[in-house]
């Protein structure tokens, strides 16, 4: 096993790489596992979708501003956490959120954490369900994913084929919503969908 590592570059470099790579969780000595299919890029405080947007920096978002690989977890509407991949040089502010997940190991539990889940399809399709089938939450915020034994991302080898469109919910930033800063690998089935 080869883990990834390369966070040190910008975001939307980050984010294209980690297309194809595979995010490992363990837990009780089991592997949780899957190939990321969607990821958005988040450009820091000149971007006005950011969380760190002109420079905010609160306790919630303050992983976000430690240097690439390290895990930024945050909760959101009430109900769900989502993870994202802090990249680029301390105090940044810059991440990419994992959007999406084909998941290849550990179904089982992942079905168990996701009853809504009809099909494996359904269970990692969007930022909060993965973060729930993978059993992702604030404790795991903080995280270097270099060093990490619980939650790691392995090197792949596939060069999958990359779409870019805007990112999703984020209509509030003006001109940044229009930005293509979300990546995809096309026609997979386990992409996330618009509400």
């Amino acid at each position: 096993m080869v883990r990834f590592a390369a966070f040190s570059d910008d975001p939307v470099t980050v984010a294209r790489s980690l297309l194809g790579q595979r995010l490992v969780r363990v837990e009780g000595g089991r592997r949780l596992a899957g190939i990321i299919v969607e990821v958005e890029a988040y450009l820091g405080a000149r971007d006005r979708a950011a969380h760190t947007y002109n420079g905010r920096r609160t306790p919630r978002n303050e992983s976000m501003y430690l240097r690439g690989g390290h895990v930024y977890v945050y909760f959101t509407y009430g109900m769900h956490h989502c993870m994202n991949v802090v990249c680029g040089r301390c105090d940044e502010g810059t991440a990419v959120l994992l959007r999406a997940i084909e998941p290849t190991e550990g179904l089982d539990v992942m079905f168990d954490r996701r009853a809504a889940a009809k099909q494996p399809r359904d269970l990692c399709s969007g930022p909060g369900k993965l973060t729930r089938a993978f059993g992702i939450d604030r404790a795991q915020d903080g995280l270097d994913l270099r060093e990490s034994r619980e939650l790691f991302i392995e090197r792949r080898g596939d060069r999958p084929a990359i779409i870019c469109t805007p990112r999703i919910g984020v209509d509030y930033a003006g001109a940044w919503a229009k930005r293509r800063l979300r990546f995809l690998i096309g026609g997979n089935i386990h992409l996330s969908r618009r509400r």
